[in-house]
This record gives structure tokens, sequence and C-alpha cells, in this order.
């Protein structure tokens, strides 16, 4: 045997990786929230009420800490051998978000110096890993493009989903909760293209976000925030299993290939998408800085209508369910066709619900 890989030995089914994937960082997650919970007491790591969060009470906000350990540990057990060269640079990056977000918890870091962070992440995986979106899947006629625009590209992907993610952490669970739609969409679409080791990256994360969303939505004496470490960790991944879809819908057998797979990327991540150019658009406007915090999210908008922090994630995630499906049954009117209706969806959206509110009110 050239390694020590358990695969060497024993060989395990995919379906048996895929489940135990999910499985494992599902329970690990589970279990290390608790203990997390009681190192933040006592060290008194709490997120306090500041001009982003809706939030009031002091809550521990390392919850990133349990969703990395339980998709790290998954994804490193359970994925195949062949995926390890892929993988180092995938995980390698991880751990760069991962202490770039756990310093922000802890001490708190200037928003310039996290997105040089954020690209150092990304470019670990786009350059070393050679990890592009190299088509544009013919939108606005344009399809495959050179390396640097390609580089250039999907750097920007990366980083607008990162920090889509960053931004829509504000309320209990939508973060965790469009983590969860997004990776079980990937998950479910990786398999049936016959991409396991996806599919584990997928599921093991989609594994780790149900327990922590047990614990952030449901946690009474043991409630906690994904903080940035988990937020940007969720947003990172998403951005790796999205442009590995985007790029894999090109080769796959036309059976599972999807039309206007970049719409349908787009309906998955609607929500941190249409908020980061909705919030950045007013800030630029306004003529403050695009990193300034503040309470015009969506989320915070409605908030007001004086809903939960529950109602209102249950109701951002049943339109994004609903964009979902309408893409996928449209799918044949076109990328562009598409992304417009759905970003004119989402404006009429913000601005109706809360004049239907004031109207019941």
């Amino acid at each position: 045997m050239d390694n020590n890989y358990l695969s060497d030995i024993i060989f395990i089914p995919d379906s048996i990786r895929l489940i135990a994937g999910f499985l494992s960082a599902l329970i690990i997650t589970y279990v290390s929230v608790p203990t997390i919970i009681k190192i933040s007491d006592y060290k008194q790591l709490y997120a306090f009420a500041n001009e982003r969060t809706s939030h009031t009470a002091q809550t521990p906000t390392l919850g990133g800490l349990a969703v990395f350990a339980g998709f790290t540990l998954a994804v490193i057990i359970f994925s195949h051998r062949d995926a390890a060269p892929e993988l180092a640079y995938i995980l390698g990056a991880l751990i760069t978000i991962f202490f770039i977000g756990l310093k922000d918890d802890i001490l708190v870091i200037d928003p310039r110096k996290k997105l040089l962070g954020q690209i150092l992440a990304s470019m670990i995986v786009i350059w070393l890993g050679r990890f592009l979106l190299s088509d544009f899947h013919h939108v606005f006629g344009i399809g495959k493009v050179s390396f640097m625009i390609s580089l250039i590209f999907t750097l920007f992907v990366f980083l607008v989903i990162i920090n889509g993610f960053n931004l829509i952490d504000g309320i209990d669970g939508l973060a965790s909760g469009i983590g969860f739609l997004a990776s079980a969409f990937y998950g479910t679409w990786f398999i049936l293209a016959g991409s396991i080791n996806y599919a584990i990256l997928s599921l093991s994360l989609a594994g780790a976000l149900i327990s922590f969303f047990r614990f952030n939505v449901f946690g009474k004496k043991n409630k906690i925030f994904l903080g940035d470490t988990g937020s940007m960790i969720i947003g990172f991944i998403i951005a790796v299993l999205t442009v590995k879809f985007l790029e894999s819908n090109l080769t796959v057998s036309s059976k599972f290939r999807l039309g206007s797979a970049p719409a349908v990327a787009i309906s998955l991540l609607i929500v941190p998408f249409f908020d980061t150019l909705r919030i950045v658009f007013l800030r630029l406007k306004s003529g403050k800085s695009p990193f300034r915090a503040d309470h015009n999210h969506i989320h915070h908008i409605l908030l007001t209508g004086g809903h939960s922090h529950l109602s209102v994630t249950l109701m951002i995630l049943f339109i994004n369910i609903l964009l979902i499906f309408l893409v996928l049954l449209f799918q044949d009117l076109g990328s562009v066709i598409l992304t417009f209706l759905m970003l004119t969806f989402m404006i009429v959206f913000i601005f109706v619900f809360p004049v239907i509110r004031k109207v019941k009110k």
C-alpha cells in the first residue's frame, strides 16, 4: 500500500460514504456546540448588540467552530482517496477562512484586512487548484473565456458568495437555512451526476448545518450564533460547490444536464446575492463605505413588520424554495431572462411586504 487510507483496506460503498459523511457531520457538530457554549461563557465570548445585529441578548458567537469541525472531519474521513489532491487545496483555503473568521469573532479586524484574507483563501483553490469558471454558458452569447478573465470572474464569484452569507447572517437560522438549501440541492445533483466526492462535501455541510440550526433557532439555554467564522465557512464551501456545479454541468450526461445552469445557481443563492447587490448600491448611493454595517438588509425590513426571527427566516426560505422550483420549471427561458425575473420578484417583495403590514395594522 502506498498510503494508509481506510479505503485501501476496506471497500466502502459510495452510498455508505454519503450517509456516513452526512451523519458524522451532524453528530460532531451537535456534540460540539454545548462544549463551545461552555467555553464561551467561561471566557465571556459573546455577541453584543451592534449596528448589524437584530439581537439584544448576550449570546456565544463561535458556532462556526462546530460547523468547521463537523464538516472537515466528515470530509477527510469519508472522501475518496482520488479526491485528495483537490481536497487539499479546498481544506487549506477553508482553514485560512476559519482563522480569519475566528480572529474577527474574538478581536474584530478591519473589513479591508478581512477582504484580503478572503482573496488569499479564494486564490488558493482558484490559482493553485485551477478551480475556475472557464465558460459563461452562453450568457449574452459568451462561451469559453480566457484564463485571466476566468480567474478574475471566479474570484469575484467567491467574494460575492462569501460576503453574501456574511451579510445575511443577522437573524436566527437564515444563513444556515439558505446554506442547507444550497448544499442539499448540490448534494442531490452531484449524486445523480456521479460526482460522489462533491456529493460528500455537500451532504457533510448539510448535516453540520442541521445541527447548528437546531441550537441557533430553537436553543434556549444552548443558543449560539454562527459568527463570522461560520458565515464565511458556509459561503466559501457553497462557492466551491457552485463553481464545481457550473463546470460539471457543461460535461455531465445530457440526462442530468440542467438548462440555464447560471440561473439555477443564482436561484439557490438569490437571497445573499440580491441582498449584497442592494446593500452595496444603497451604501454607495448615500456616500457610505460598502463595508459599513447598517439595518437595511432584507431581514431587517421584514422584522419591522412585527414578525419573529423564525417567521421571517421561514418566509425567506419559502420564497427561496419557490424561486428554485420556478427556475427549474422554466429553465428553457434562459439565464438572463430568469435572473431578471428573480431580481424583479425580490424588488417587488421588498417594497410590497412592508406596505401590506401597515395596512393590516
